[in-house]
């Protein structure tokens, strides 16, 4: 797919505009909070009367030390032991929404994110994942995607072996960048040997596969600089490569505010390091899935997006995208058929509502039927970069021209300027807009209207 990519400045310049990543359609700005937990449990009961297979998502919010660019939802503590009533409140939901589930329904995905998921103790661990086996059917022959987000500050030969021991084969490690002077700008001080050790570990433990996180437009960042941190990284041979744009949105993430805005690098600058970037992977053989992601051709998501059943959830591109996906913990999501919902962001919130054996769900949403067209075909774009309108017509009875026809001239004005070809047919977003899927996507979105963009993070 990456010789398909092509570079086209002028282009990105006029879309480079703020949207959302939809990692779901509608986004999550859409969830409100008319649905709650008795939603959750009649979604619950649907997924069990049809025994799907499950996608389990596990928040643990607590992190050791602060980094100054993170937009996630985090309790920054060098106490250990805030994480036991947390524990005891995550183990209340699980039995909660367990009791809803079949013991027959797989959970053919499993993720730890957070925060820092190795905050927590080897006991700790342990201790989560047989609660975990204990309510839910986890898969013991290692057939299923168990995968974790590891901080190299946190872990070692020793707690790799404790989670390949426990059932995870995937590993997402987060570099960002490897130079000083930009580590200490964010307050993430990390080597590279710290990086390689816990890599050279995942391919001695045999886990599966290895994901490497890396940030351009951070402070004191310059093209030359990351360019020398993703000729380290390739040299490391990650099967994946997640590459994000840094959003500076101190008025949205408090710890940003410690960010010297002079510091962070111009426009022109962080596309120069993205276009050195694509064109180091390219070399180096990864093939760009979309939205920041990068895989080897022999990864599963890069065959997946060969055979077309690739698919976009909460957790970014998946191949689980059709069993349900139940989000534990504070500020988790979860996507169960038509709903979204997600749990109190506020960690006294959630562990209050759990004490009082109430589920935590804060908000959601209930897709309708115009949601579930616009839905499969923003999914379609994004993880294939076309759409066939027969499928969608069939799936959803309707003409596709007729359905969509306010949004005709806008789709016209995209094939113009390049970004798209249409027919009679279908939609293939062309070369040079394949870094802009965001913005085709866009035109579908029917709520993005309402918004105020400075919410969202630019598309390149």
């Amino acid at each position: 797919m990456l010789d398909d990519l092509r570079w086209d400045t002028d282009l990105i310049r006029r879309y480079d505009l703020a949207g959302p990543r939809y990692t779901s359609y509608p986004t999550a700005v859409q969830l409100h909070s008319e649905v709650g937990s008795f939603d959750l449990l009649n979604a619950l009961r649907e997924s069990r009367r049809a025994v799907r297979p499950l996608s389990l998502y596990v928040h643990v919010p607590f992190c050791a030390n602060i980094c100054y660019y993170c937009a996630c939802n985090k309790v920054i503590t060098k106490d250990r032991a805030r994480a036991a009533p947390y524990l005891q409140r995550l183990e209340q939901e699980i039995q909660l929404v367990a009791c809803h589930l079949d013991p027959k329904q797989r959970v053919e995905q499993l993720h730890f994110g957070g925060g820092t998921p190795t905050f927590l103790s080897h006991v700790e661990l342990r201790q989560l994942m047989a609660t975990l086996r204990q309510h839910f059917h986890l898969l013991d022959d290692d057939s299923g995607d168990y995968g974790i987000e590891i901080d190299p500050r946190e872990a070692d030969w020793s707690t790799m072996g404790l989670l390949r021991e426990l059932g995870f084969n995937r590993v997402s490690l987060g570099v960002q960048d490897l130079d000083p002077a930009v580590q200490r700008a964010i307050n993430r001080l990390q080597s590279l040997e710290q990086t390689r050790t816990l890599i050279e570990a995942a391919r001695t433990l045999q886990f599966r596969s290895v994901n490497l996180d890396l940030i351009y437009g951070l402070p004191k960042q310059t093209p030359e600089g990351f360019a020398r941190t993703v000729e380290e990284v390739i040299r490391l041979q990650p099967d994946r490569l997640s590459v994000f744009n840094y959003a500076h949105l101190p008025e949205r993430f408090m710890p940003q505010r410690r960010i010297d805005s002079n510091d962070l690098p111009s426009a022109a600058a962080k596309l120069e390091m993205l276009h050195a970037t694509i064109d180091q992977l390219t070399a180096a053989g990864y093939r760009y899935i979309g939205m920041d992601h990068f895989a080897l051709p022999d990864d599963e998501l890069a065959i997946a997006q060969e055979e077309g059943t690739l698919q976009r959830n909460f957790q970014g591109y998946t191949t689980h995208g059709h069993c349900d996906l139940i989000g534990l913990g504070v500020s988790a999501i979860s996507q169960i058929g038509d709903l979204y919902c997600q749990n109190s962001s506020d960690l006294n919130t959630y562990q209050d509502s759990l004490s009082n054996a109430q589920l935590a769900t804060q908000r959601g949403l209930l897709c309708n039927h115009d949601d579930r067209i616009r839905r499969a075909v923003i999914q379609q774009l994004i993880c294939h970069f076309e759409l066939d309108f027969e499928p969608i017509e069939q799936a959803f009875t309707l003409d596709f021209r007729g359905y969509f026809n306010d949004l005709w001239p806008e789709l016209l004005t995209l094939q113009r300027d390049g970004l798209i070809s249409l027919d009679d047919k279908g939609i293939r977003i062309l070369p040079a807009g394949r870094l802009l899927a965001r913005s085709v996507c866009m035109v579908f979105d029917a709520y993005l209207a309402m918004h105020n963009r400075q919410r969202f993070s630019r598309v390149i």
